[in-house]
């Protein structure tokens, strides 16, 4: 029956990782696959989320389903993680669907799109590449807007703003919300501005996707961009993912916002969103959104939550500090600062794609050929081989 059936090509991301596990070498280093480690190499379990799990197994607990979009309190949680003090200004106008991680909570956006808005999704260039997968998978066609100035180490907003001028009323337009995955740059709060203003000029619809709240600048300085354009009138999507700065990746939790002009809109949008989600998962999993709800409902926790979630940010960026100054240290043949404008797990290294190979078979340092780097996987042991390996293939 599939005899003529060609294997598909591997993920560039997870194929990255089983070719780290099939090399022997003891000096390997993995900084391919975006999970957070600690200084051991390992993902935490944060304490907030130990003392909730000990509160969620006392509580006698209803094993039915739950809800399409998942408990009401969940959703008022992220809303009030997404939106602060305009959440409760919003009103009616928001709401929001429980769904298997980020990754989940985009699918359902791509499906709820292609049947009732089917224009061009446009993509950040470069962005996460999963994005392009789950759109075309959805069966919408895929642009993308220039994003990333490899001159200027930076973020090419004139470029973007242009490429944005050309999107349609019909389109949706995706963007990052902070910790810009892959390259780490982001735009500023003035240039958010500038984002909104052409949105609103051309009317296209906004899905932000937020992975990483809390890795840049603060909890409620990674969401400035999202709260910008809750401030207009346009409706837009967010997909929220708690995998990282909750530290549950394998309980896939995630959310999926819409913000409407109106309360009316919001539930008519919504009604067919529980279609998407009905015809895809049926119901989201219990554990992930009780976790999540436990900490964020529970004062003590919250606060442990968010102490937590600075230390991680911390450090990010006390790596990122170290490399460069270590690379400068070495005699590198080039400047690293830029990095250090950089924000969240991600960052574009600058290496080229035949750099990147070299590191790999030469030092067993494995990244994404584009030279992306997740932060977290260098620790105290491995910096100095990192170092040297990039010293060395630079020259």
């Amino acid at each position: 029956m599939f005899e003529r059936l060609e294997s598909a090509p591997a993920d560039p991301i997870l194929g990255l990782t089983e070719a780290f596990r099939a090399d022997p070498r003891d000096t390997k280093i993995n900084l391919g696959v975006g999970v957070f480690k600690n200084d051991e190499g390992k993902t935490p379990s944060l304490e907030c989320v130990h003392r909730a799990e000990k509160i969620l197994a006392e509580l006698e607990v209803d094993r039915s389903y739950l809800p399409i979009t998942g408990p009401d309190t969940y959703g008022k949680e992220v809303r009030q993680l997404l939106l602060g003090p305009l959440a409760a200004e919003l009103g009616g106008r928001g709401m929001t669907a429980q769904t298997p991680g980020g990754t989940g909570a985009l699918r359902v956006a791509a499906d709820f799109i292609a049947k009732h808005r089917p224009g061009k999704v446009w993509l950040s260039d470069p962005t996460w590449a999963n994005h392009n997968a789950i759109f075309k998978a959805a069966g919408l066609e895929v642009k993308s807007y220039r994003y990333y100035d490899a001159e200027r180490r930076g973020v090419n907003v004139e470029g973007m703003l242009e490429d944005l001028s050309r999107a349609d009323e019909s389109d949706l337009v995706l963007f990052h919300a902070s910790c810009h995955n892959p390259t780490g740059f982001d735009p500023t709060p003035e240039q958010w501005l500038a984002v909104q203003k052409v949105q609103a000029a051309r009317g296209f619809l906004t899905l932000f996707d937020t992975a990483y709240q809390g890795f840049g600048d603060g909890l409620d300085e990674d969401v400035a961009s999202i709260r910008t354009f809750a401030k207009g009138k346009a409706p837009f999507f967010v997909a929220s993912s708690f995998s990282k700065n909750f530290s549950l990746y394998n309980e896939r939790i995630g959310a999926l916002t819409f913000v409407g002009e109106s309360a009316d809109e919001a539930s008519r949008v919504f009604s067919h969103v529980k279609i998407a989600i009905r015809t895809n998962y049926s119901n989201p999993a219990r554990h992930g959104g009780a976790l999540v709800t436990a900490v964020l409902t529970n004062p003590e926790l919250k606060a442990l939550w968010e102490t937590e979630v600075a230390g991680m940010r911390a450090r990010l960026r006390d790596l990122r500090s170290r490399l460069v100054d270590a690379l400068k240290a070495s005699g590198a043949s080039r400047d690293f600062g830029f990095m250090l404008k950089q924000k969240g797990m991600f960052s574009y290294t600058g290496l080229a794609p035949e750099e990147v190979d070299q590191l790999t078979s030469k030092h067993g340092v494995y990244m994404v050929r584009s030279g992306r780097i997740n932060v977290a996987g260098i620790t105290s042991k491995n910096l100095p081989r990192l170092v040297s390996a990039i010293t060395d293939v630079i020259g």
